[in-house]
């Protein structure tokens, strides 16, 4: 897939909806967002596991999961956020990120806007 950034997001958790709606109000989300349940994850190169553990940006053909897809979200909404996107790709910024990332995503039914839902393999939501 190529053009404008696609965000494959888990549009049956009500924490990924409330980032994916903060990005479009206070960074400017540059990108289509798309719940992962409704994509053709085969033309983004992409499987269901890897679409239910992590965020994607799409682009070009490329694909990035996890904390770099939140850098490229960042990097594409210009400053002053793209300067914080483009520190999160540089070791051992990349590192942390990738490491939080881990624990919000296995935690996110716990967070604002997460439900007990989120916890739940997709199949049984």
């Amino acid at each position: 897939m190529s053009g404008q950034p696609v965000l494959l997001y888990d549009g049956d958790c009500g924490f990924c909806m409330a980032c994916i709606r903060f990005a479009e109000r206070r960074i400017g989300l540059r990108a289509r967002p798309v719940p992962w349940q409704s994509a053709d994850l085969a033309a983004f190169g992409t499987t269901r596991e890897r679409a239910e553990r992590e965020v994607l940006w799409a682009q070009d053909g490329r694909l990035y999961g996890g904390a770099q897809a939140v850098a490229r979200v960042l990097m594409a909404a210009g400053r002053p956020w793209s300067l914080a996107g483009h520190a999160l790709r540089v070791p051992p910024l990349r590192w942390i990120a990738h490491w939080g990332y881990r624990i919000v995503s296995v935690n996110r039914h716990r967070l604002p806007g997460g439900t007990p839902a989120c916890a739940l393999p997709a199949e049984r939501r």
